[in-house]
């Protein structure tokens, strides 16, 4: 019987972080997903939210529509970065909650490569 052999990581120490490999997702417990996640205009354009043509709207007209369909939670003008909508357990919304594999991995926003 193979020994499974789990590593803890610490969101505040990177010493304890270790190096991306392809195996590491299968099992993963997706903790980094219940993490708030701050996303850029680019990024909703590549998660599919919105369209290239909306991306020359006014970031805040954009904010105000999509805390409206339930997919950003907050919006900073200052640095007009977007903060995506969380599940009640603190999960993205973009997290399969069986599977804890993210939905839109192709799509993810560039915070979550």
């Amino acid at each position: 019987m193979k020994k499974l052999v789990r590593h803890h990581c610490h969101v505040d120490s990177p010493s304890t972080w270790i190096k991306y490999r392809k195996s590491l997702c299968n099992d993963c417990r997706a903790v980094c997903c219940s993490l708030p996640v701050e996303v850029r205009i680019e990024d909703l354009v590549r998660m599919e939210l919105i369209d290239p043509f909306e991306a020359d709207e006014p970031a805040k007209q954009l904010a105000k529509r999509l805390k409206k369909a339930g997919l950003i939670d907050h919006f900073n003008f200052k640095h007009e970065i977007f903060t995506l909508a969380r599940r009640a357990n603190d999960d993205c919304i973009f997290l399969d909650a069986t599977s804890r594999r993210c939905t839109i991995y192709s799509r993810r926003p560039a915070t979550c490569r």
